[in-house]
């Protein structure tokens, strides 16, 4: 019975061991804390302290979908778990733990899916988001109080490194469904991304305010959560950022009178339709991951419209991205609107995201790449 013991002891250390190696702890994890981890194939390791759990159940987004995880319990009452090589990019998650959504207590919080959750960051080999020793730009809250929703709308302001010294343009950009303000800056660092690009000399450098995507009035918060809704709040976008937004914005920063919008996903739409409802205002568009709300096979842009865009004198850049592994839906969004554009002759820019899918790696790359053709 000793020697058993013996045995059993010295095959927890090598399992413990085997757990361990080879694997660097994520970005995304808490300071101080050593899991999660990813190793170089990609395969990731959770390490949760659910004592009195029965049952832990890991789930996340896109990109943790098909996992084949492996869950144990140790008598110390933490939760070993893990995966088969996950995709690359920012990946939302979290754990069912007896039933219940639980986040990691290991991880920074993300708002994502209407709630602050967990996220793990897959590397994919690049640094442009990374913070380099570069000059840096600063993020700045601020908020007005709109008529058009009948309340304080909350948004923050990237100003670049040479803020102060002269006038610049100015970059409207939105989120997605189930996120929020925070969105850009710390799933997306923005900050980095420019600060890098501006460094390099690779962009202008230029003004971004990330606005709140959702423009609802306290009665009309009540409706449905559905398309009609969001096509709704999007009109209501459309008038706060050029009754209020645009005004408030150049009368307190220094700007020099040229704009563009972009968004993902939800914001793509945003984007386009306020875009497209004012080219006159905006010299470029740029929809990440398009999505097309209350479209019909005969009127695709039945609440979004393009077709101002080819009538106008003035022609705003268009850049359409997307991730080369996202739903196909969005595959078709983005064919849709290319198609449209095509065959009116209308210019663009189309660009893919290697290996992605709908999540956080798609959008910085697209705005890394939106950023570097707009205010030329």
């Amino acid at each position: 019975m000793q020697n058993l013991k013996i045995i059993t002891s010295i095959l927890g250390l090598c399992s413990a061991m085997v757990f361990s190696q080879n694997y660097t702890t994520s970005i995304t994890a808490l300071e101080g804390k050593e899991f999660p981890k990813v190793d170089t194939e990609r395969q990731t390791q959770f390490k949760v302290y659910f004592p009195d759990a029965k049952s832990v159940i890991l789930e996340g987004g896109d990109g943790m979908q098909n996992l084949k995880p492996t869950i144990n319990k140790d008598k110390e009452g933490f939760w070993n778990v893990s995966t088969s090589p996950l995709e690359i990019g920012f990946h939302y998650y979290w754990f069912t733990v007896d039933g219940k959504r639980t986040n990691d207590p290991n991880t920074k919080l993300y708002f994502g899916y209407g709630q602050p959750t967990s996220g793990i960051e897959i590397p994919s080999g690049e640094d442009f988001f990374f913070e380099k020793k570069v000059k840096h730009g600063k993020i700045m809250d601020d908020s007005f109080d709109s008529k058009v929703t009948l309340g304080k709308r909350n948004f923050k302001v990237y100003l670049p490194p040479n803020y102060g010294t002269e006038k610049f343009p100015v970059l409207y950009l939105y989120h997605g469904t189930g996120e929020d303000i925070t969105g850009w800056e710390k799933q997306g660092y923005i900050r980095n991304i420019l600060d890098n690009l501006f460094a390099e000399k690779k962009a202008k450098e230029m003004i971004v305010v990330m606005d709140y995507g959702i423009a609802l009035n306290p009665e009309e918060e009540k409706r449905p959560d559905d398309y009609p809704r969001a096509v709704l709040s999007t009109k209501n976008l459309d008038k706060i950022v050029v009754q209020e937004l645009i005004p408030y914005i150049e009368s307190k920063y220094k700007t020099n009178g040229k704009k563009a919008i972009a968004g993902l996903s939800r914001g793509s739409y945003q984007a386009m339709l306020i875009g497209a409802n004012h080219p006159e205002l905006f010299s470029a568009i740029g929809s990440f991951s398009p999505v097309i709300y209350e479209g019909t096979e005969s009127q695709p842009f039945k609440e979004l419209p393009l077709s101002n865009l080819l009538k106008s004198k003035r022609k705003p850049f268009f850049f359409i991205g997307i991730g080369g592994k996202e739903e196909a839906r969005f595959f078709g969004f983005n064919q849709t609107i290319v198609t449209y554009l095509t065959q009116n002759k209308y210019p663009y820019s189309q660009y893919e995201s290697p290996q992605t899918y709908h999540e956080w790696l798609t959008w910085r790359r697209c705005l890394y790449q939106f950023s570097q053709k707009i205010f030329k």
